[in-house]
């Protein structure tokens, strides 16, 4: 049996462990959110470094990524240098090659007339190749970096656009604690309809993106809006049930009223191959998700 762990250092609230069944192989996987503590995180890394079979980072990025640029995240380093022996990923292997084929085949399937439609892609360095694949779609396509990590009320229109303030922001903000970017801890459940955002999501049609950040300022209202994300569990689904969401379509599988993050998803399949994160390009993590 291989075993997952996903340390988040987001709310405990959150956490979910299953049991199943991944290509005639028996899995444990498990999400352990640590409220915002990263000295409680490296801790449970240190607890568990080869001991089990590959690990999820999950509430933090290792990376702030662009186009084609990357920066490590300033807080991220001790997280990731607490494990020695076992693989540790945070989701980017995942979110940079299938959840852009997730928006493709959404089109292609006619699932989704695509073309045409206006999308709020809610952070693009999180999400780069999500918010390419619905603009080469057609989609009218609002990328909202500065408005929901940084508060600033400028929607990103294009990706040459996102490409300069990529060029001049990211040097700079992988240095802020973490928590001015993106909701950690108690934050993560502490959130509630901001006017200043309101627009934002009612001049949508589709929401897309980090669940965290569309939840952080979702309005009470959302009739016809289609989601999609991942990172949901049965209470998040409830809610924007509630409030009127027509379709929430998930780009990672649920297991027992959950759908985890990119991260653990990562870290399966990192755990079924055999081999270091490294060692994978985008084909081979295409090649696992298809078997």
């Amino acid at each position: 049996m291989k075993k997952v762990v996903s340390v988040s250092i987001g709310s405990s609230s959150r956490n979910h462990r299953v049991e199943t069944e991944i290509l005639n192989e028996k899995y444990i996987i498990e999400r352990i959110g640590t409220d915002g503590d990263i000295k409680k995180a490296i801790k449970l890394i240190q607890e568990l470094d080869g001991k089990i079979d590959a690990f999820g980072l999950g509430g933090i990025d290792l990376y702030l990524t662009g186009a084609n640029k990357k920066f490590m995240i300033k807080e991220a380093i001790p997280i990731v240098q607490a494990a020695s022996k076992t693989p540790i990923v945070d989701g980017y292997g995942i979110k940079n090659t299938w959840e852009k084929r997730v928006v493709e085949y959404l089109e292609q399937e006619n699932i989704i007339k695509l073309k045409g439609k206006k999308v709020l892609v809610v952070c693009a360095i999180d999400r780069y190749k999500m918010a390419e694949a619905f603009i080469h779609c057609g989609c009218d396509t609002i990328l909202g970096d500065l408005i929901f990590a940084l508060g600033i009320p400028i929607p990103i229109r294009s990706l040459k656009m996102f490409r300069r303030v990529v060029d001049v922001l990211l040097p700079i903000v992988s240095k802020f604690p973490f928590d001015v970017l993106y909701p950690t801890g108690e934050k993560q459940e502490n959130n509630g309809p901001n006017k200043k955002f309101e627009k934002y999501y009612m001049d949508s049609d589709i929401i897309a993106g980090d669940y965290l950040y569309i939840k952080k300022h979702m309005p009470l209202f959302m009739h016809g809006k289609i989601i999609i994300t991942n990172t949901v569990t049965q209470e998040d689904v409830e809610i924007l049930k509630s409030r009127g969401v027509k379709l929430l379509i998930t780009s990672t599988p649920e297991y027992e009223g959950r759908s985890f993050g990119t991260n653990v998803m990562e870290a399966v399949l990192v755990a079924a191959s055999g081999k270091k994160p490294e060692e994978l390009d985008a084909d081979d993590y295409l090649d696992l998700i298809k078997k």
